[in-house]
C-alpha cells in the first residue's frame, strides 16, 4: 500500500466496509471549519454515470489542457497510488501535500469516513490552488454521494447508466438512474450521453423539475466515428476531429461526450484546435496494450497480443465485447479472457456480457476480497463458457501462451489491471 493510502486508512479507516454511517452533515461541518472550500472551486464539471467516467474526464482534461487551461480534478479509482485521484493544476498532488491535509482533517474530525476525508482534501487543495476548470467524479451513485456537496456546478455530465452497485443504488435501471440524476442542479446544463430509454426518462424528468437545460446526445448534440475521424455536431457548430488516443469504439462515444461538455451553454468558448486534444489523452487501465514487459512476454513471443481493462460490471463488459469483436475483424484469432472479480460484483452478469467475444476464460484471484477463481470458472461453465482456474495471473498467462498467437484480455477489476501493469514492469 502506498504511503498516502496507508495514512488515510490509518486516520479514517478503510475506504470500504468502514462501518460508519454516511452522513453529509459531518462533511459539511469539516468543510465549514476548513473555510468552505467547496464554494470556492470556480467552474465545476460534476460527472456521474456507471461507466466511462474516468475516460471522459481524461478526455475533458486533454481538451482543456490543449486550450491552455489549468485543471483541478478529483477522480476514482486509482491504479497504484491514492495520489492519482488528486490532480492540482494539471499535476498529481505530492505525498507531502496530501499527508499534511489529511492530518489537518483528522484533527477536525477523526470519525469522518475515508472517502469524505478524500473529498474534503480535494476541495481544500483546489480552493488553495484555483484552476480554470475543476472536474469532480462521483464516488458512487450521485444523489447521496459526498461529492454532491457541490451546489452550483457549471454543468453536470452523465455518462451511460447501467447496472452496478445494486446493493446500494437499487435493483432497477430507474432506481440507479435516479441516484445518478441526483447531481443535477437548478439552472445548470445537463450534458447527457446516449442512454437506455428507462434511464433517459428519469434524467429528463429531474432536469425538468429543476429547470436544468438539457444537452442530450441524439437531440441537442451528436457525435460519432466516421471514416477514421470523430464528428461532433450541435445546431450551431460542427467539429471534425481525430479519433481519441484511447482504444475501443466506446471511446469515440466518451470523446464526443467530453467535447459536448465544452459545447454546452456555459463559461467556455474553445477554439476547434483545442478539441483535437482528444488525440493526446492518456489513461492507464482502459483497454491498454501490454507490448514490452515481462508479464506479456510469453504470449508476445508466439505472435499473440495482450490487453488490460478495468471493466468490472456488465455494462463495461459489453463495451469490451464490442471492442474485442472490432479487433477480431482486423485479426481473427483465439480470444482468451483472464478474469478476476471483487466479491461484491455480479460475476454472472459480467461474464454473460463478455461471453460473445471470448473463446475461453481463465479465472484468477485478486489481491483483496475477491471471488475465488474456482467460483468464477464454475459460473462460466454454467453459462456455457469454456473456463479453467489458475492460482495467479502469471500462471494464467503461461496457460494462455499454450495456444497459437492468442489475443489475451485481462479484465474484471482495476486491482487486476494494476497487478498486471506491475508484473509487466518487473
Amino acid at each position: 500500500m502506498d504511503p498516502v493510502q496507508a495514512t488515510f486508512q490509518h486516520l479514517f479507516g478503510p475506504e470500504f466496509g468502514h462501518g460508519k454511517a454516511f452522513d453529509l452533515r459531518r462533511l459539511h461541518r469539516v468543510l465549514g471549519l476548513l473555510g468552505g472550500p467547496h464554494a470556492r472551486l470556480g467552474p465545476v464539471f460534476h460527472v456521474a454515470g456507471t461507466n466511462g467516467k474516468g475516460s471522459t474526464i481524461a478526455l475533458m482534461r486533454a481538451i482543456a489542457e490543449a486550450a491552455g487551461l489549468n485543471v483541478n480534478a478529483f477522480t476514482k479509482p486509482h491504479l497504484f497510488a491514492l495520489n492519482e485521484r488528486f490532480v492540482v493544476r494539471n499535476a498529481i498532488a505530492s505525498n507531502d501535500t496530501l499527508l499534511t491535509m489529511a492530518d489537518r482533517i483528522a484533527r477536525i474530525d477523526p470519525d469522518i469516513t475515508q472517502f469524505d476525508a478524500q473529498v474534503a482534501t480535494a476541495f481544500a487543495l483546489f480552493a488553495q490552488h484555483p484552476a480554470d476548470l475543476t472536474i469532480i467524479e462521483t464516488g458512487m451513485g450521485g444523489r447521496d454521494d459526498s461529492t454532491n456537496i457541490v451546489a452550483s456546478p457549471a454543468a453536470t455530465i452523465i455518462t451511460p447508466i447501467g447496472f452496478d452497485h445494486q446493493d446500494a443504488l437499487g435493483s432497477s435501471l430507474e432506481e440507479i438512474a435516479a441516484h445518478k440524476a441526483g447531481i443535477i442542479k437548478r439552472n445548470a446544463p445537463v450534458v447527457l450521453a446516449r442512454q437506455a430509454e428507462a434511464a433517459r426518462r428519469i434524467v429528463e424528468a429531474e432536469a425538468e423539475r429543476l429547470d436544468a437545460p438539457l444537452f442530450r446526445c441524439g437531440v441537442e448534440w451528436d457525435g460519432y466515428a466516421h471514416n477514421g475521424r470523430l464528428v461532433v455536431e450541435t445546431e450551431r457548430r460542427a467539429l471534425d476531429l481525430p479519433l481519441p488516443a484511447l482504444t475501443g469504439p466506446h471511446q469515440a462515444d466518451n470523446a464526443a461526450l467530453a467535447c459536448a461538455a465544452f459545447l454546452a451553454p456555459g463559461p467556455f468558448n474553445l477554439a476547434d484546435d483545442a478539441f483535437a486534444g482528444i488525440g493526446q489523452a492518456q489513461l492507464s487501465g482502459r483497454l491498454q496494450a501490454l507490448t514490452r514487459g515481462a508479464l506479456s512476454a510469453p504470449v508476445r513471443a508466439i505472435g499473440g497480443e495482450v490487453w488490460i481493462d478495468g471493466a468490472h460490471n456488465a455494462h463495461g463488459a459489453a463495451a469490451l465485447a464490442r471492442a474485442l469483436n472490432d479487433m477480431q475483424r482486423r485479426r481473427k484469432t483465439l480470444t482468451i479472457a483472464l478474469v478476476g472479480l471483487r466479491a461484491r460484483k455480479d460475476a454472472e452478469a459480467f461474464l454473460r456480457a463478455l461471453a460473445p467475444a471470448v473463446d475461453c476464460v481463465v479465472a484468477v484471484p485478486l489481491a483483496e476480497a475477491h471471488q475465488t477463481a474456482d467460483t468464477i470458472a464454475t459460473i462460466c461453465n454454467e453459462l456455457g463458457i469454456r473456463a479453467t482456474a489458475a492460482g495467479s495471473l502469471k500462471a494464467a498467462m503461461q496457460n494462455a501462451a499454450q495456444f497459437p498467437a492468442p489475443r489475451v484480455l485481462i479484465c474484471g477489476s482495476f486491482l487486476l489491471a494494476a497487478e498486471a501493469l506491475k508484473l509487466e514492469s518487473a
